[in-house]
């Protein structure tokens, strides 16, 4: 229980939906406080395509489960944009944001895909896709604090919320200060770093607090200036999206 846990004040997660129309509850319970459900296509057969199953009746009741448990707010629906594929998609989601409690985030292709297929010409940017949104609902910029990834929109009529994270064509590295601890104990200062920081090892040999507090400190300070995408010596981290978590 969240409560019982000293020194966490929020929990979330992100997941693919699939068992959240049994889970929600039970993990609401168990202190969930936010949500991110990805979700990169509210057609069948295009669902299918991509997951490899036919989920996508189970995602939204899983959405709609979530929404019964007014603690979960927001509901954020994470979707990849990639150029040829998201562009038909954009008035169904842009459309889901304005009918339901959910933050519908567009987040643009990155360079962490298993197979190391990406290319800068797969990146549909969230310029491109805001356009697309106001050629039927007008935007307007909401303010965010400075170290936000995303760019807040809410529609002009007030029905509801978009949101942009564009990590490629608007990079937000100088106001980034997040890191990111993997699941088998590795602690990163930028998705796309090729060095890691061992804090499993220290914990295990019994490191003091102080110790590892070192270990946290030194990582943030060797953290990068950029992630130097659209640089021609920027070099793919080795791991992938769902090795590294998130």
């Amino acid at each position: 229980m969240l409560a019982e846990t000293p020194g966490v004040t929020d929990l979330s997660l992100t997941t693919n939906g699939v068992l959240l129309d049994r889970l929600a509850g039970p993990l609401v319970e168990a202190g969930l406080r936010r949500l991110n459900v990805s979700l990169d296509s509210l057609s069948h057969v295009r669902f299918a395509e991509i997951t490899r199953r036919d989920a996508l009746d189970r995602v939204l009741a899983g959405l709609a489960e979530a929404e019964r448990h007014p603690q979960l707010r927001p509901i954020k629906v994470n979707c990849v944009a990639m150029r040829g594929f998201t562009e038909v998609e954009v008035p169904a989601l842009a459309e889901l944001a304005r009918r339901k409690p959910y933050v519908v985030r567009f987040i643009e292709f990155m360079p962490l895909d298993a197979d190391e297929s990406w290319r800068g010409d797969d990146v549909l940017t969230g310029a491109e896709i805001r356009a697309l949104i106001e050629e039927r609902w007008p935007l307007e910029e909401i303010p965010a604090k400075p170290s936000s990834t995303a760019r807040r929109f809410r529609f002009a009529d007030g029905a509801g919320e978009i949101g942009f994270v564009n990590p490629v064509s608007e990079p937000f590295c100088s106001t980034c200060d997040r890191i990111r601890l993997t699941a088998d104990g590795q602690l990163r200062t930028c998705l796309f770093s090729r060095r890691e920081w061992d804090l499993k090892a220290p914990l295990r040999d019994g490191a003091t607090d102080d110790e590892l507090a070192d270990i946290v400190e030194r990582a943030v300070t060797a953290k990068w200036a950029g992630h130097s995408i659209n640089q021609v010596h920027f070099i793919k981290p080795k791991r992938g999206m769902s090795q590294i978590g998130g």
